[in-house]
């Protein structure tokens, strides 16, 4: 590990300082690293304005690596929250440096960003009412709810169409809304990332009546974004997420910042799947 990270302070001290998030970074003396508010546990906002959550928490080890293979000592790091729709907007015109929200790797989005390797799999499920059945041919004729300007109100209507299952879809501004509008029964059903919906139904005031799906509709990597074409940078950031695989950080910030996770075929090949450090 420690001669991994020497390889790196060696090859970022010379003649590849020169990538434009570096030299941004170093010009202002500040890493900015965008959050969402609004999709615990993955990540999200206390109340006092602060991020949490996973990939936060995984950032500020990140940031830490930072400040290591940088040598910048005095190096600050800012938070900036972003939403589902500004979010890569905000990446690539190097507003922030590296998002660390809740982030689905697409080739549609890579036309815009770059990704680290993947920090976490996911996958479209849905929240009930307790007494409805999970089969998604139920939901024919019915009304249900997703966010809007997501991965998932995408792949949904595809999922669906393919299946021929006719509903009235209500795409919502925010997730809030929607399990406000699941709790009213003003929809049948809300979708969104399983981990998404599992802190959404911890924390419904409704909680006994509604049930989180057992299945997973889709598969989905997730990965830190960054500025597309910067390649020294994601090097780095890569390089340090392989280290924090190593040792030991990456679950561990996973299993302390998403209590009770049970990691799924998905995860535990994510674990088993890491880049490894020489």
């Amino acid at each position: 590990m420690r001669l991994f990270f020497a390889a790196l302070i060696a090859v970022f001290s010379t003649s590849v300082v020169q990538a434009q998030t570096i030299d941004r970074i170093l010009e202002r003396n500040e890493i900015r690293l965008g959050f969402r508010s609004d999709a615990p546990p993955v990540s999200f906002q206390l109340e006092d304005g602060s991020p949490t959550g996973y990939t936060p928490a995984l950032c500020v080890h990140v940031a830490q690596g930072l400040v290591n293979v940088l040598q910048a000592d005095n190096l600050e790091v800012q938070f900036v929250e972003v939403d589902a729709s500004d979010r890569f907007e905000k990446v690539a015109s190097g507003e922030i440096d590296l998002l660390c929200g809740v982030a689905t790797i697409t080739l549609e989005r890579r036309a815009l960003v770059d990704f680290s390797i993947p920090v976490y799999v996911d996958g479209t499920s849905v929240l009930l009412p307790t007494t409805a059945e999970e089969d998604l041919r139920t939901l024919s004729g019915k009304r249900i709810g997703v966010r809007r300007d997501t991965t998932t109100d995408r792949t949904l209507s595809q999922k669906l169409a393919s299946a021929e299952i006719d509903v009235k879809t209500t795409r919502f501004v925010n997730h809030e809304a929607g399990i406000i509008a699941l709790e009213k029964r003003e929809i049948d059903a809300y979708f969104a990332d399983q981990s998404i919906l599992a802190g959404l139904w911890m924390s419904s005031p409704r909680r006994n009546e509604l049930k989180l799906a057992r299945e997973i509709f889709t598969l989905e990597k997730q990965g830190l974004a960054m500025a597309r074409g910067d390649a020294d940078f994601r090097l780095l950031v890569d390089g340090i997420l392989s280290g924090l695989y190593a040792n030991g950080t990456v679950r561990e910030t996973m299993e302390k910042t998403i209590p009770g996770l049970v990691p799924g075929p998905g995860l535990t090949a994510l674990f088993m799947l890491a880049p490894e450090v020489d």
